[in-house]
């Protein structure tokens, strides 16, 4: 057990250090920042590279939401859920902890939204909390399909990182206009703690509608007769 939450602190840190540090420090660059596309595909070979590094031993959630998901689904024993969940949180809060080190080093920094997710006027686009709400839940919902589907074994073997970074990056391209892109509870608790103010005040909703998604999809992945 030791070995699989070392392995979820690691993939959650690097998920959010490389994500969220593509946001703050690449994506803003003047003249030469990566933008939206950049920061999509960075979330996306986070989770593709820590899944293929030591998804073997733990399965490679790196987020609470996708654990909540694979326990309904019966994939992750429920006694195990509440280690993972902490394991990827702690990763997740000491990933944010080197960036803003990292970042508080320059000389006219300021910590802006720090990466962090919001809704209304902290939603990159503008869009309500309703807006954001549906579309955290119907993404972290997909991507439990994703996850559940690519790693079931009625598929090829070994690919499943593949499937699972690309369709992360595909919500990072739907959604960071709209949240900034959570659909990982973790990942914004991090971000949140630094930010604080507005951050820990829209939290909640980044913890409801991932872990509600990834029930969802859990449920739906069940309904189609999954046995492994």
């Amino acid at each position: 057990m030791q070995k699989k939450l070392i392995a979820e602190f690691l993939g959650t840190f690097w998920l959010v250090f490389g994500g969220c540090g593509s946001a703050i420090f690449a994506a803003a660059f003047p003249n030469l920042g990566i933008g939206f596309l950049g920061v999509a595909f960075a979330f996306g070979l986070t989770v593709l590279t820590m899944a293929f590094a030591v998804g073997g031993v733990s399965g490679g959630h790196f987020n609470p939401a996708v654990s909540v998901g694979l326990t309904v689904a019966g994939r992750l024993p429920a006694s195990q859920l509440i280690f993972y969940v902490i394991a990827q949180v702690a990763g997740a809060i000491a990933a944010a902890a080197v960036l803003y080190l990292i970042a508080s080093g320059k000389a006219d920094f300021q910590l802006g939204n720090f990466a962090a997710n919001g809704y209304g006027e902290h939603s990159p686009g503008g869009y309500s909390m309703v807006s954001a709400l549906i579309a955290e839940i119907v993404l972290t919902l997909f991507f439990l399909i994703v996850i559940l589907g690519s790693t079931s074994a009625r598929v090829p073997a070994g690919f499943a990182p593949i499937a699972i970074g690309l369709a992360l990056t595909l919500i990072h391209l739907i959604s960071i206009p709209i949240t900034n892109t959570s659909v990982n509870p973790a990942r914004s608790t991090g971000q949140a703690l630094f930010v604080g103010g507005w951050a820990l005040q829209q939290l909640w909703l980044f913890w409801v509608a991932p872990i509600v998604g990834a029930a969802l999809g859990g449920l739906v992945w069940k309904l189609l007769g999954d046995r492994d």
